[in-house]
């Protein structure tokens, strides 16, 4: 699998799916999450509705991964996953954030989809320490067992989350 770190703007990317680091609600909210609902567009929110009246509790759940069209945005679908909040890393969030990586996977690989990015999931509001989250995140992905996914990109925000990705990718 050939591994990428792309610095920039997740929803400009043409690949066949990108991944929403979403909330349980999984119908927006800030950072990536946001940015992604506002250039997909309303299609994006409808059926993200839609999914959200279908699960127990309507409301998703936290490591798993959800798939639906992609709206307005140059991809074909996105593969929303609801990260850990870190509270002191004591408390599962190493293992749910590579479920997140891990099932946003296997969600790709039921489309077939030969290319899939990445924000740097739990980051942000969630608080993950960054080094830890873009270790876990490059482990899960390095050790998943691909078929049809051939291409992921860590797509970072900020130059200075691209160079952690690439210093940590040089090391393993």
């Amino acid at each position: 699998m050939n591994i990428a770190i792309f610095t920039g703007d997740i929803t400009t990317l043409s690949v066949d799916a990108i991944v929403n680091a979403a909330n349980c609600g999984l119908l927006g909210a800030g950072g990536v999450d946001g940015a992604i609902h506002c250039a997909a567009g309303k299609a994006l929110f409808d059926e993200c509705l839609k999914l959200v009246a279908g699960l127990p509790g309507h409301r998703g759940e936290t490591g798993q991964a959800y798939l639906t069209g992609a709206g307005n945005l140059p991809c074909k679908y996105v593969i929303h996953t609801p990260g850990p909040v870190y509270q002191d890393g004591q408390h599962g969030e190493a293992a749910l954030l590579a479920d997140c990586y891990a099932n946003s996977l296997k969600r790709a690989e039921e489309k077939q989809c030969a290319a899939i990015a990445f924000p740097c999931i739990a980051t942000g509001v969630y608080g993950y320490p960054k080094e830890d989250a873009a270790g876990i995140a490059l482990a899960t992905v390095k050790t998943f067992p691909a078929r049809s996914v051939k291409k992921v990109i860590f797509c970072c925000f900020s130059r200075e989350d691209a160079e952690l990705y690439k210093r940590l990718l040089a090391q393993q």
